[in-house]
C-alpha cells in the first residue's frame, strides 16, 4: 500500500539497492527468503530475510516490487555478500542480478508503507547518492524497538529474537526456505528466550553490555546492547533473566505497545 505522510524525505546512507531483472524473479525470491513474495503486486514491498541453514539472519532486506524489475533493499555493508548469494541460488534461472549504485532508498514522503510498523512512514527506491544519516527516521525507528541491519548484524540472531515473527517478516504456512527447519522449530515451541527491546539509558550507561554482577559473565547477562541514539537504544534482553533479575541499574527496558508475548 502506497501512503503519503508528512515525515521529512531522508535517504538511508547505510543502505544499498541490488536489481533483479528478467523472468521468475519473485518466484526464486520466493524460496529462498523467510517472507511472502510470490504474490507481491507492482509497487508492494515486503519485509524478510535470508537465513543461514542453521536458521540465523544473514542478510535482512525489503523486496520492492517495480514490474519489470525487484529491487532488493539491504544492509551497504553486505550487500556485495547478498549479491554473491543471490548469484550462488539463482543456478539456471534467466536473470540478472546487478548492484546499483546511482539508486538509493528514500523513506518519508511517499511510497509504500514500511512492513514494520506505519510510524516508519514511506520507504521507495530512488535515483541518487546515499549519504544521509537520516536522523529523524533513526529517532521513530528507535523510539519504536524496532531493529535494522546494524543492530540485527549477520549470523547473529534467529528471526524471532529480531521480532520477524511480529512484522510479518516469517511467513510460517508457505514452503521450504533456507533455515525453515529451526524457525519453525521456535515458532510451534515457543523457545525465542531472547528479544530485541527498546531501552533508555541513564547519562552515565555505557552502550556496549549491560550485565547483573560485577565481574561480569555471558552466563548471567540480561541485556545486550546492540545500538544507541541518544537516550534510546536497542538491546537483545534475555526474557526469563529479566524476569527474575530485573532491568539492570542505569537501563530502562520497556515492551512496545506491538509486541504481544
Amino acid at each position: 500500500m502506497a501512503i503519503s505522510n508528512a515525515y521529512p524525505l531522508e535517504i538511508l546512507g547505510n543502505r544499498a539497492v541490488i536489481e533483479l531483472r528478467g523472468v521468475g524473479i519473485l518466484s526464486f525470491l520466493h524460496n529462498i527468503l523467510t517472507c511472502s513474495v510470490e504474490s507481491l503486486n507492482q509497487g508492494g514491498l515486503a519485509y524478510g530475510a535470508l537465513l543461514s541453514p542453521q536458521g540465523k539472519i544473514l542478510h535482512d532486506v525489503f523486496t520492492h516490487q517495480a514490474g519489470a524489475s525487484v529491487y532488493l533493499d539491504c544492509d551497504l555493508a553486505g550487500r556485495d555478500d547478498l549479491v554473491a548469494k543471490l548469484k550462488l541460488y539463482r543456478l539456471r534461472a534467466k536473470f540478472e542480478i546487478l548492484a546499483r549504485d546511482e539508486l538509493a532508498v528514500q523513506v518519508g514522503g511517499e511510497g509504500a508503507a514500511d512492513p514494520r510498523h506505519a510510524v516508519l512512514g514511506g520507504r521507495r527506491i530512488m535515483a541518487g547518492a546515499a549519504h544521509d544519516e537520516a536522523s529523524h527516521y533513526q529517532a521513530r525507528r528507535f523510539a519504536l524497538g524496532i531493529a535494522d541491519s546494524a543492530e540485527i548484524g549477520s549470523n547473529q540472531l534467529f528471526p524471532h529474537e529480531a521480532n520477524f515473527d511480529f512484522f510479518g517478516g516469517v511467513d510460517f504456512k508457505k514452503g521450504c526456505y533456507i533455515g525453515q527447519e529451526v524457525v519453525s522449530r521456535m515458532q510451534h515451541r515457543g523457545t525465542a528466550r531472547s528479544r530485541i527491546l527498546p531501552v533508555t539509558f541513564d547519562i552515565h550507561q555505557p552502550t556496549d553490555e549491560v550485565k547483573t554482577v560485577d565481574p561480569p559473565t555471558d552466563e548471567n547477562r540480561v541485556a545486550k546492547v546492540l545500538g544507541r541514539h541518544g537516550e534510546m537504544g536497542l538491546a537483545l534482553v534475555r526474557l526469563d533473566r529479566l524476569t527474575e533479575e530485573g532491568a539492570p541499574a542505569g537501563l530502562r527496558i520497556t515492551m512496545p505497545d506491538w509486541m504481544k508475548l
